[in-house]
């Protein structure tokens, strides 16, 4: 790994704390994800299961975690089951970890090779009520393909048919959500390794470099700053690319007179940073340009204020669509019979923006959690209103990453260059 360690005290709180919401005589089973096949004889670069990094902290490919709290027998309430290499493989492929290392880097203290397990398991499994099987059930996502937890789920299930079954994925939302000092302390580092990135392309763009040159600059300081990479596809999307909001083709020339937005982000120990930020690629807004830009900003400071404990991500969709139907009337893009027309209103700020303010972050780059659940103390969001006017060429996306906290939201990107006149100076260097 490239990051520094992290303090295993955080990998043996989610356990405990995981542990207290299971039911009585209970075991849960969570799988490393599967390596997948990129082409030929070769896998994408690996990239472990958020709920089993949570609980374990182990990078590594097929590895099994099990935790039954109530069990008789102390040495199986915790089981870490892990490969076991040869000189073969670590020929081929590099080191795998030791029983040693995988105590040290989890806190857990039984590590066993993966040959032990089916006998082990099924000893835990008889003594056990409850079964809890892990699943991704992220609302807006759906694969053909099957996980590790769900095959394994299926082949227990059919050879204990007579237990109780039960899904983990509630449990480890309601933990995720809520990110202890540590985890905070990640993303912050990951935010700012971002930050470094951002102030690295303010330098470069200029009319007539491509998107991918800017990927590139982004993707080589997050490397020289031991992130693990990306924390999802860079968007680095000019002039009426700006409009498309999942642009990733990342391979045409930057204008002169275009916008150029970008959202990307680093990942630093698996917990990613989420940044958006518009620029004008010759330096230098134009009037319309900066109205626009304007616009979004305004809405984006009084949006970071209704970050606050008690309100839901529901609520701030609500109150920052009123807030862009009023900038839409003072860019002339909406008129006041439409906006004083609830129905007209709607289907015109559609148009412009067609996205929610904030989505959870912390593992994943949308992570779990629900648009209905309060927000509490230790939940961190994005906060990211658009403006995308096709018609212009015009596609302004501002986007910041925020604690919060019972005194208040707390911005963890609040040294990245926002302000347009900063950022024209910036670039005029």
């Amino acid at each position: 790994m490239r990051y520094l360690p992290v303090n295993l005290e955080l990998f043996k709180n989610n356990r405990a704390n995981f542990a207290k919401k299971m039911r009585e005589k209970s075991v849960a089973v969570f799988n490393a994800n599967d390596e997948m096949p990129r082409c030929g004889d070769q896998f994408h670069n690996y990239r472990q299961n958020s709920d089993f990094f949570y609980l374990t902290g182990i990078e590594q490919e097929l590895s099994v975690f099990v935790i039954a709290p109530d069990h008789p027998n102390p040495k199986y309430q915790e089981i870490l089951f892990i490969r076991e290499s040869n000189k073969q493989l670590e020929t081929w492929f590099g080191h795998k970890l030791t029983i040693k290392e995988a105590k040290e880097i989890s806190g857990i203290n039984n590590v066993m090779y993966l040959g032990r397990m089916e006998a082990v398991l099924r000893e835990i499994i008889l003594a056990s009520d409850n079964i809890y099987f892990n699943s991704n059930e992220y609302p807006k996502f759906e694969t053909e393909v099957v996980s590790r937890d769900e095959r394994m789920a299926k082949k227990i299930m059919d050879k204990y048919p007579t237990h109780e079954f039960e899904r983990a994925a509630p449990l480890m939302s309601e933990l995720r959500t809520i990110k202890s000092q540590t985890e905070i302390d990640l993303i912050k580092k990951a935010c700012d390794i971002t930050e470094k990135a951002f102030r690295r392309i303010l330098k470069f763009v200029k009319p007539g470099v491509m998107e991918y040159e800017i990927q590139a600059e982004i993707e080589h300081e997050f490397t020289m700053n031991a992130a693990n990479g990306c924390a999802y596809p860079s968007i680095i999307a000019s002039g009426k690319n700006a409009c498309v909001l999942h642009y990733i083709t990342n391979d045409k020339e930057c204008k002169d007179g275009d916008l150029l937005l970008m959202d990307f982000g680093a990942e630093y120990a698996n917990y990613a940073a989420d940044l958006t930020r518009t620029i004008p690629v010759n330096g230098k807004f134009s009037k319309r340009q900066r109205e626009c830009y304007d616009a979004v900003l305004r809405v984006q400071k009084k949006a970071i204020k209704l970050l606050v404990v008690g309100n839901t991500i529901e609520k701030v969709n609500i109150a920052v669509n009123e807030l862009m139907k009023e900038e839409l009337v003072g860019l002339g893009l909406m008129s006041k019979t439409e906006f004083d027309d609830k129905d007209k209103a709607k289907a015109v700020l559609f148009n412009y923006f067609m996205h929610g303010t904030s989505h959870f972050l912390g593992l994943d780059v949308h992570d779990v959690g629900s648009k209905t659940e309060p927000f509490k103390p230790g939940m961190i969001f994005t906060c990211e209103p658009g403006l995308y006017i096709q018609d212009e060429e015009i596609g302004i996306r501002l986007e910041n990453d925020i604690l919060i906290t019972e005194e208040g939201p707390v911005d963890l990107m609040p040294n990245i260059p926002i302000d347009p006149d900063e950022i024209e100076r910036l670039m005029g260097k």
